[in-house]
């Protein structure tokens, strides 16, 4: 275990979001949830870091679905200084030709009783702002291109003043989680030739800067990556700026891509699964990318049932979540009871919000994840006569579904839409509820309560994806397309069971929806009503063999010895 020094951090990590506290909403999805757990794995293994984020201060959105699905947005109000405390230090950051000012919230990250590291929060909203620049960290991914360079040069330069400001100075490592805050990079290197002319940045400079710099991509598709024009880079950063970034390799062909410019100023680059780091050397053939699989925060994710069971039989989980192995010599009996247990809870929570009442008794599969159209949340609908028939044979289906689409991906807003539809065609055979507001609060219970999590993205989109994980931690298997995480996580019939029998080539919507169903229809539907020992068998494996190893502890074990401390 390293020994906290939390005045001489390690590692600065950087992330545009980060999911730390439920009732704060500063993040969208799973890359402010993978931050989130990141900084309390740290606090775990005693890691001396410091984290640095946006604030957010009217969040992403809301989210309101009306009776057929429509999704409308309204801003969350919250109030910062229930949560945190503003520091004194105010930095400047010139953006459009304006002197912005920027001060700092600092938020305790702290996992059990040990006080942890500090995260702080940049924020824009004061008085001798203008009015537009008060806003420029109000919406989590809001506005056009203009509005996301202005936050990604408030995250990345603001972000390296602030933590100068506040008088870290010797930082060893700077960790960019995704290319939003790729900046990072301009600022080390402004330091290193201050007073200096442009000539001054050489090979030896950049090498300089990369020796500091870590980067994590999340993102496997080119056209997702975050671009903007040299003139709107000219136009936000300044003519002085906009040429250290030509001359340092940073903007080509007219372009400022922060992925590339994460990668070209960076000594380690991983993708966060196995296939994510194949699908992202090819994408990137002129860089060394490595893969530290993602994990999830046990100590946070795992459901109170299952966090007393594992007291009882492996009180160290903890402080060690490897031994969540031993879960194996769990009786079966109890796992099914806690389950039972963390199954009421989710159908009191739909009941609450919904006023519909879910059987128990019965099967229970969840969906739950951002609605865009590689994640497929309309899969299971391809053929309703399939569905119709899994009714007939084992009773009335149950389906629980959650997730937000951006306020512009029209698409993505009308699959939910799609999945109204759907529960209303098949009301008399199938109770299909659809939670609105997904968030962390809501994911515990789904993710906990469900009796099989279901996941069928097309593949290779599937970055990593940290939901079944979450799952897995408190025995719930996973029924998933093979891509991201799954790969690495499956042993069919073990942990859980794949849709479609390969990862190493794309399967249409025909093919993969029939594996879907007959995995449903001969497998997994047989199992939970007629052979529940078995399917307990399932549930146990899924926490020794994946709980034990897709955990943040592990994952940030592996940064530290491969990313930050490397030979």
């Amino acid at each position: 275990m390293v020994e906290m020094s939390a005045d001489k951090p390690l590692v600065a990590y950087f992330s545009m979001e980060v999911a730390i506290d439920a009732r704060m909403p500063t993040y969208s999805g799973g890359l402010g949830v993978l931050a989130g757990d990141t900084l309390r794995a740290a606090v775990d293994l005693g890691l001396p870091m410091v984290g640095v984020t946006l604030l957010n201060r009217k969040g992403y959105f809301r989210q309101h679905l009306d009776g057929d699905g429509r999704q409308t947005e309204t801003d969350i109000n919250w109030s910062p200084e229930e949560y945190m405390e503003p520091l004194s230090p105010i930095i400047n950051v010139d953006i459009e030709g304006r002197r912005v000012h920027v001060r700092a919230w600092r938020y305790h990250v702290r996992a059990d009783v040990r006080d942890g590291l500090k995260l702080y929060f940049l924020d824009t909203n004061l008085a001798e702002n203008a009015a537009e620049d008060q806003a420029i960290t109000d919406h989590l991914y809001g506005g056009d291109d203009l509005y996301r360079l202005k936050q990604e040069a408030i995250l990345g330069l603001g972000g390296i003043a602030m933590l100068r400001a506040l008088g870290y100075q010797s930082i060893r490592v700077y960790h960019m989680n995704e290319g939003h805050s790729a900046l990072i990079s301009l600022a080390l290197l402004e330091e290193l030739i201050w007073g200096k002319e442009l000539d001054a940045i050489d090979s030896q400079a950049i090498e300089s800067v990369r020796q500091h710099c870590v980067f994590t991509t999340h993102t496997p598709v080119a056209a997702a990556l975050d671009k903007f024009s040299s003139d709107l880079v000219r136009r936000v950063l300044g003519q002085p700026r906009t040429d250290r970034l030509v001359k340092a390799g940073g903007i080509a062909g007219g372009m400022l891509n922060m992925t590339h410019l994460a990668l070209h100023f960076s000594r380690f680059v991983n993708g966060v699964s196995m296939r994510h780091e194949e699908v992202s050397q090819a994408l990137f053939h002129d860089h060394d990318i490595n893969s530290i699989t993602n994990g999830v925060h046990a100590k946070t994710w795992i459901s109170a049932p299952f966090a007393r069971l594992y007291d009882k039989y492996m009180p160290q989980w903890r402080r060690d979540n490897l031994y969540l192995k031993y879960a194996i010599r769990i009786p079966l009996d109890e796992i099914s009871r806690a389950h039972l247990e963390a199954k009421q809870q989710l159908v009191k929570e739909v009941r609450a919000r919904t006023g519909t009442e879910l059987d128990v008794n019965r099967f229970i599969m969840g969906f739950a994840r951002r609605s865009t159209t590689y994640k497929r949340s309309t899969l299971l609908f391809h053929n309703m006569e399939r569905l119709r028939g899994l009714a007939a044979r084992y009773g009335p289906l149950q389906l629980v579904y959650a997730g937000k689409a951006h306020p512009r991906d029209y698409p993505g807003k009308r699959l939910i839409k799609s999945v109204f539809a759907a529960a209303r065609e098949l009301r008399d055979v199938a109770s299909i509820v659809y939670l609105e507001d997904y968030d962390v609060a809501l994911a515990k219970y789904l993710c906990s309560g469900v009796d099989v999590w279901l996941n069928t993205p097309q593949r290779p989109q599937e970055a990593s994806g940290t939901s079944g994980m979450k799952a897995a931690l408190n025995g719930v298997p996973s029924l998933s397309v093979l891509d991201g995480w799954w790969i690495e996580g499956h042993i069919e019939g073990v942990t859980g069971w794949s849709i479609g029998e390969d990862w190493h080539t794309d399967s249409g919507m025909e093919q993969d929806a029939r594996s879907l169903y007959d995995k449903l229809e001969r497998i997994i539907l047989p199992m939970f009503y007629q052979q529940p020992r078995d399917f307990a068998m399932v549930m146990r494996s899924a926490i020794a063999q994946n709980g034990s190893y897709f955990n943040a502890q592990r994952m940030m074990s592996q940064y530290l010895t491969n990313a930050y401390l490397p030979d």
